[in-house]
């Protein structure tokens, strides 16, 4: 049976001992602030990123990996034989998952490129998930029904609560954002079919709090749900009660929380924040 071995990419939302665990390949993206090259999770992390981002002149940007760069991994995980199966986050976000497929089509060896439609926590559901049934010895079918099943099952919702970085990146239109400055809209999103969709605009911070009472109860009449994300830009303490809050109304539930990746971070924008879960 030839070994499978799963790839994603920085913006995935994994804890270091997941990675190790799973042993999952994590190619990293670069951020250039104010003219500055990091490389995510290497010579940035994330709570750094936030508050170097807090403190630009200018909005951060995100690189997706150079192809070569790509090429010589998927060369280095296959040499032996093995196939690699890349699970990567949304086209909409990034071209990250074009450069894999360009890359897995030069590469030496067999290389299945999957976009995840989602990225944070959402994409590591299904990168774990596929780690499993890798380490099973499960086919590259078997690995890639579940795949989709668990992207099927999987929910993304996002606060915004200063609409400027997301306008700025081109997320949402810049009559959108004038509308948030101006009259302290706040917007909630979801992610469907690969692709951010507001769901609800409101004044003020009621509407923050009301949708994030609105996704736990929802989660909380779920028959099976399997994992929880709460992913945050620089607010730590409000996010570790948001996880309390949602461990209560589902006992015996995983719960992550933790900063998000600076790829999400740039867009959303200090003091967003979203709940990610999945269903069984």
């Amino acid at each position: 049976m030839t070994k499978i071995k799963v790839v994603t990419d920085s913006s995935v939302q994994m804890t270091p001992e997941e990675i190790k665990q799973y042993d999952v390949t994590v190619i990293p993206l670069s951020i250039m602030i104010d003219n500055t090259v990091y490389v995510d999770g290497v010579t940035i992390q994330r709570d750094e990123f936030v508050e170097k981002m807090n403190n630009s002149n200018s909005l951060p940007t995100t690189s997706q990996p150079a192809i070569g760069t790509m090429v010589d991994k998927f060369n280095e995980l296959t040499a032996d034989g093995s196939s690699v199966l890349g699970i990567f986050m949304a086209e909409s976000l990034s071209g990250t998952v074009n450069s894999a497929r360009q890359a897995a089509e030069m590469a030496d060896g067999d290389v299945t490129v999957v976009d995840s439609e989602f990225t944070d926590r959402a994409m590591s559901f299904q990168v774990i998930e596929a780690a499993k049934l890798a380490e099973q010895g499960a086919s590259m079918a078997t690995i890639l029904d579940t795949v989709k099943q668990v992207e099927a099952n999987t929910t993304l919702r996002m606060a915004v609560v200063d609409l400027t970085n997301i306008v700025k990146g081109g997320r949402l239109s810049k009559a959108a954002g004038m509308i948030g400055s101006l009259l302290n809209i706040k917007v909630t999103l979801s992610m469907e079919n690969g692709k951010l969709e507001i769901l609800k605009k409101g004044r003020g911070m009621k509407t923050i709090r009301a949708f994030k009472d609105e996704v736990i109860q929802t989660m909380s009449q779920l028959p099976d749900v399997k994992g929880v994300g709460v992913s945050y830009v620089g607010i730590p303490e409000d996010a570790q009660a948001m996880g309390e809050e949602i461990r209560q109304a589902l006992p015996g539930v995983e719960v992550l929380v933790r900063t998000t990746t600076p790829v999400v971070a740039t867009h959303a924008g200090q003091g967003a924040f979203a709940i990610l879960y999945y269903e069984g």
